[in-house]
């Protein structure tokens, strides 16, 4: 992965490491490991977060960041925030911290049978089709009210999410939210948060009831990447960027079609993909991954 570092540091990269406490002894063990010219802080997001300028060597110190659970990236010097274009994100424990369909199922107490599908779709051993196809069935009969209970009382933002997406149109960036969850929350979300464009897929409703049944096509991993692709081909211009995070393995093609690709709080196999992870900050840690 391009956000750990190796024994060997990249040529014109810093070395960013962030916690919600970063302690200030630990500060100074990873500059006389790195033997980096200086510490800058970093400001954008809530956590601690620090530059270590021009890395001399990085032996141990993938293993001392580990230990200590901070996140860290290597981060070149020329990728600077003003030049991000594109935010994309994914929705499900991304930008929200639930899995809706799981939450739904929680009110048929069902919740088991259906996280347990959600679980090993996003480890990518159910096609993700399929399995949405077999949770969305096993709604059929549940009342309409049980969505606005979980939007209402369930629903809650990732840390960082509303300082990430303020920042991104600070700097004049689109915003993406794709999803394989459901019209009814992203709907939601992109009034709430004033996020440019949505993709998800939309529940069957009749008579004030779920049929189990989804309408039009299900927005799946190459739905989610190519409509990324085509908003990043837009708005990149001269020299743009177009950043993706997600956490499951129905992010993986919108994560390899990104010029810069976050892994947030994810699956193992989505953060080797990554080009950073970010395992125990907020979403606002993303700033940070930026000159």
């Amino acid at each position: 992965m391009n956000g750990k570092p190796g024994s060997d540091p990249a040529p014109g990269c810093d070395l960013v490491v962030q916690a919600e406490h970063l302690a200030r002894e630990d500060l100074e063990v990873l500059l006389a490991l790195t033997q980096a010219d200086g510490i800058v802080p970093m400001r954008r997001a809530r956590c601690d977060a620090f530059r270590l300028c021009g890395p001399r060597q990085l032996d141990g110190v993938a293993e001392a960041l580990a230990a200590a659970r901070y996140d860290w990236a290597s981060v070149p010097r020329e990728r600077t925030l003003e030049r991000v274009r594109l935010v994309a994100m994914d929705m499900d424990s991304t930008l929200i911290t639930i899995e809706c369909i799981d939450e739904i199922a929680d009110m048929m107490g069902i919740k088991p049978e259906v996280a347990a599908i959600t679980a090993a779709a996003m480890r990518g051993e159910i096609d993700f089709r399929e399995s949405l196809a077999r949770r969305v069935a096993l709604l059929e009969g549940l009342a309409e009210g049980a969505l606005v209970r979980v939007y209402e009382e369930r629903l809650r933002l990732s840390p960082g999410a509303e300082q990430l997406l303020e920042t991104a149109r600070a700097i004049g960036a689109r915003t993406l939210l794709v999803s394989g969850g459901f019209t009814f929350f992203t709907d939601r979300l992109q009034a709430r948060l004033r996020i440019d464009c949505t993709l998800s897929n939309v529940l069957e409703i009749r008579d004030g009831k779920l049929t189990g049944r989804l309408v039009g096509d299900i927005v799946d991993a190459q739905g989610k990447a190519a409509m990324f692709s085509m908003l990043a081909d837009h708005c990149r211009g001269e020299g743009g960027l177009a950043l993706a995070i997600g956490d499951g393995a129905n992010d993986l093609p919108m994560l390899a079609a990104a010029d810069v690709s976050v892994a947030y709080r994810a699956k193992p196999q989505v953060r080797s993909r990554a080009t950073h992870a970010i395992d125990h900050c907020g979403l606002d840690a993303v700033l940070n991954l930026f000159a």
